[in-house]
């Protein structure tokens, strides 16, 4: 099991910038792939961007490809996101997960979660 705590979030205006970050503990950093979700008022939690264990394979929802980024620290076992040009309806709380070797974009498929950092951009 891998333990996660995020941080970063914060308010910030439309075509603004942010970077999350998530630092891990527990279980090999570098045998889990990590990903980010989402989740707005009233909405259901969706999937933004997951890295692979060695950070060699990543991928991202279409509403963010582009403009964001996930990158992985396998040295301080850290991932971050790291998000430009944000728009008013990326605000949301945004959460760290972790799940044992492949990636996938299923929240139902992540085992550890962090408490997430909320985000708030605003028009």
């Amino acid at each position: 099991q891998v333990q996660l705590v995020e941080s970063g979030g914060g308010l910030v205006q439309a075509g603004g910038s942010l970077r999350l970050s998530c630092v891990a503990s527990g279980r090999t950093f570098s045998s889990y792939a990590m990903a980010w979700f989402r989740q707005a008022p009233e909405k259901e939690r969706e999937f933004v961007a997951v890295i692979s264990g060695s950070g060699s394979t990543t991928d991202y929802a279409d509403s963010v490809k582009g403009r964001f980024t996930i990158f992985r620290d396998l040295d301080h076992n850290t991932v971050y996101l790291q998000m430009t040009s944000l728009k008013p309806e990326d605000t949301a709380v945004y959460s760290c997960a972790a799940r044992y070797r492949a990636n996938s974009r299923r929240s139902s498929a992540y085992d550890n979660w962090g408490q997430g950092t909320q985000v708030t951009v605003s028009s």
